[in-house]
């Protein structure tokens, strides 16, 4: 049947009401006071049916009826100048009213106004029960049928016609619209706050599937089906009347094939929602991507397909935050989870899980990615899906394509396809069908939104791990006289952003500093405060300061940043030649030291002192001798802490994970943390760090004192080429007496008085060490080929595999490593 007739023109007033369960008005609309009368607290409340009364049916003769576009949704069997004057009668709006219908509705009657029965208004309504959470209410859309029939009250055209075979609420369209463009641009007319674009995919839906859309927003939607038009209305009205009567007669009424057909359709429908629900309970169950993707998959297969192939963008998949612009035919997509009812391995060959591949143009696929709809092939013919199978090089989908009915949704959030889903079903099923469209678009939208939570947790996990490990330093396992080992573990909190740190530096003398500290607090504020107090003690120690007044340094530049800059800090100078600790306490749990000689390990008990940042007390700095193979145990309290335990427990427990005998360093730290970590539920983030103590020979040290005199750098080079020779390092001769040389010569030459120190470690490397009295540091600095001067410190970089430059409380020293190679015999 065709329809002629114009465009809207104008917005088309709707009264828009809301009918709980009792049939009484939860909702009443401006529009509403505008078409009945009364006002939105006289109705709220009060029975639908008392204020908007059926005064009858309409006129049979056709001299009001609605056009012809209000007639059936999509059917083609009702004639006659009137089909819905004589199919929707005032019964039916009574009974959508009253709360007894579960169907959507839609019909045209006569109502009784607030001014009284000789004013009554003829309007076009359409009721639309609301299934979800909370109790099952209605949602009924009222407007004035002269208004949309477009004739004034005298009959004449009004100002804002509306003409069409199919309506939904507010606009018609026509069966053989040739103008869709035009009512795709005159939507945004009537819905003031939709697009162009999602219009124009309004516009697409109905023409293609017959039915109208009610968009209640730009996101959510509530599809009426053809089969629920009025025709089959006018059927039903037929055998109730038939019914009633046969029941008054005594006659049994027996039920009739359309009956049982709308029995089935009402099982559908419902077994759709229970569908989408069971699906949205068994999905999202964890943040973790992975374990998502899986749960979506699983979710459809079998009841819903028989094969479900996942894809998503590769940022997506690595994390990597929100995919900038929409997807292309060099967008590639890594294949996530194949779920199928097929034997095993049949698919695994062919499209094996984790492949990353870009979709050709003209596939259904990549329609479905680039425009964000579903996109439905009932049925893949041989030629199709040949058609199909040539757009892939290197692949014959074929046998797992051809013959079977196929849906491609795609899995979107905030308006960005972040995947889709490939959903194909076997021959000896139905074929996919537009209501299944529906079911599909629905469940990816809401797999989309799991998904996308899924995303941007595991992108804030990945930032904030990022964040962590920039701010933890890179720890050389071996360090001049001493091994070390490091863990960190980050807290079980949302954000996994702590402010627990540790660190080695080097320091003069083959000395190594060690430090463990916890700012106070979680998240970016104290990962941030924790970045600036570690880069302090790091430019602190390469001064050389006491630890008692690093820490009390340390103290006033956290009063100076801010009051908010409370941390804990424990801060140790190892000695290896001496074979001593100096260490200072900030507030901070003590350290284990486990002896070698006997394996006993105990608490060091050192003066507590306040927390970085609350000044006012003083520190002390305590000395501790300690032995070849014994091992020091640093950590912040996340280890040995619980809610509801004294500490204590869990530093006993610490001292006694520490002594037990382990093959390497790393099995010393897992023992720890085997041992503390998983108790009563660890919420905070820990930081051990350990060190065996194997101190230095005095054999492998040398030291001598030189005048500050040009002609003991002569002198200086014949005691390293002797010292050397003894070690049996005369490979590295050549190299140890040039750096050496370079050094002497720059410390005689600035050093004003006092006399040069000399120090050769043997440690691994070979550490070479000159001390003055000048404080001024030396740089690097450019030479042009005329000069005399500034070439030395470039001669010492390109030796040595490191070296660098502290000062001390008499002056500076220089030093630099060299790479030890064995002697040839």
């Amino acid at each position: 049947m065709a329809g002629t007739g114009r465009a809207p023109q104008g917005r088309v007033p709707l009264a828009v009401v809301v009918v709980d369960q009792a049939g009484r008005v939860s909702h009443w609309s401006t529009g509403a006071r505008r078409l009945f009368g009364p006002d939105r607290q006289d109705a709220v409340g009060r029975p639908a049916a008392d204020l908007l009364p059926v005064s009858g049916v309409l006129p049979e003769d056709g001299t009001e009826a609605a056009p012809a576009a209000l007639g059936a949704y999509g059917t083609d069997d009702v004639t006659g100048p009137d089909p819905l004057g004589r199919s929707l009668m005032g019964h039916d709006l009574e009974e959508s009213l009253g709360g007894r219908t579960s169907y959507p509705a839609a019909g045209r009657a006569r109502l009784d106004t607030s001014a009284g029965p000789r004013d009554r208004i003829d309007v076009l309504w359409w009721a639309y029960p609301l299934v979800g959470p909370g109790p099952e209410r209605l949602l009924v859309l009222a407007a004035d049928a002269r208004r949309l029939s477009g004739t004034g009250p005298d009959g004449s055209a009004g100002p804002e016609g509306v003409v069409g075979e199919r309506i939904a609420p507010g606009f018609a369209l026509h069966t053989d619209f040739p103008a869709a463009d035009e009512l795709a641009r005159g939507l945004p007319e009537i819905l003031p706050s939709m697009s162009v674009r999602e219009s124009a995919r309004i516009v697409a839906q109905v023409l293609e599937l017959g039915y109208p859309v009610l968009e209640f927003s730009q996101h959510d939607r509530v599809p009426v089906t053809a089969d629920w038009g009025v025709a089959r209305r006018t059927e039903r009205k037929a055998r109730r009347a038939e019914a009633a009567r046969a029941a008054a007669a005594g006659i049994p009424s027996p039920r009739s094939p359309l009956d049982d057909a709308e029995d089935l359709e009402y099982v559908a429908v419902r077994e759709r929602l229970e569908f989408l629900n069971e699906v949205s309970g068994r999905i999202g169950s964890s943040l973790d991507l992975s374990r998502t993707i899986v749960e979506v998959s699983r979710a459809v297969v079998p009841r819903f397909t028989d094969v479900a192939g996942t894809y998503l963008r590769e940022q997506v998949v690595a994390g990597e935050g929100f995919p900038d612009g929409p997807p292309d035919a060099t967008t590639m997509w890594h294949r996530v989870a194949v779920e199928h009812t097929d034997e095993p391995g049949r698919w695994d060959d062919v499209v094996p899980v984790g492949e990353s591949m870009p979709f050709p143009v003209h596939t259904p696929f990549f329609q479905c990615m680039t425009t964000g709809e579903p996109v439905l092939v009932p049925y893949i013919s041989e030629e199709m899906g040949t058609a199909i199978a040539a757009q892939f090089e290197k692949r014959d989908i074929r046998p797992l394509i051809n013959h079977r009915s196929m849906l491609v949704v795609p899995l979107k959030a905030r308006n960005v396809v972040l995947g889709f889903m490939i959903l194909l079903r076997h021959q000896e099923r139905p074929l996919f069908n537009d209501m299944d469209r529906v079911t599909g678009a629905e469940l990816a939208a809401r797999a989309g939104l799991v998904l996308d939570n899924a995303r941007m947790y595991t992108y804030q996990e990945s930032v904030a791990e990022t964040l962590q490990n920039s701010m933890l330093p890179h720890i050389e396992p071996h360090m001049p006289g001493c091994d070390v080992a490091t863990r960190y573990l980050p807290g079980a909190l949302l954000g996994r952003v702590g402010g627990d740190w540790f660190d080695s530096i080097k320091l003069p003398g083959a000395r190594t500093a060690l430090v463990v500290g916890d700012v106070m607090g979680h998240g970016l504020n104290s990962a941030a405060m924790m970045g600036q107090l570690r880069t302090a003690v790091q430019t602190m120690a390469a001064l050389d300061l006491p630890p008692s007044q690093l820490l009390r340094n340390l103290c006033d530049l956290a009063q100076r940043l801010g009051e908010h800059y409370l941390a804990t800090c424990l801060y140790a100078v190892y000695d290896p030649i001496v074979g001593e600790l100096l260490l200072a306490n900030a507030g901070h749990i003590p350290p284990v030291i486990v002896r070698a000689a006997d394996g006993r390990s105990e608490l060091l008990d050192l003066p507590t002192g306040a927390p970085i940042g609350v000044g006012g007390v003083p520190f002390e700095t305590v000395c501790v001798p300690v032995a070849p193979g014994d091992r020091l145990v640093m950590c912040t309290d996340g280890l040995v802490e619980v809610r509801g335990e004294d500490i204590g427990v869990g530093l006993a427990t610490l001292c006694e994970s520490a002594a037990h005998p382990a093959a390497s360093m790393d099995d010393a730290c897992d023992t720890i943390i085997r041992s503390l970590a998983g108790r009563g539920g660890r919420k905070d983030d820990v930081a051990l760090l350990m060190v065996r103590m194997s101190g230095i020979e005095p054999g492998d040290a040398a030291q001598w004192s030189l005048e500050p005199e040009p002609s003991e750098v002569s002198r200086a080079r014949a005691l390293v080429r002797r010292r050397l020779a003894e070690w049996g390092l005369s490979s590295i001769e050549y190299a140890a007496e040039l750096v050496v040389s370079e050094l002497v010569t720059n410390a005689v030459r600035h050093a004003r008085r006092g006399r040069v120190q000399l120090r050769l470690v043997r440690s691994g490397t070979l550490l070479c060490e000159v001390e003055d009295t000048d404080h001024t540091l030396p740089t690097l600095r450019g030479a042009e080929p005329g000069d005399e001067f500034g070439r030395g410190l470039r001669v010492v970089a390109r030796l040595a595999r490191e070296w660098g430059a502290s000062r001390t409380a008499t002056g500076k020293t220089v030093w630099c490593e060299l790479a030890v190679r064995p002697a040839r015999g």
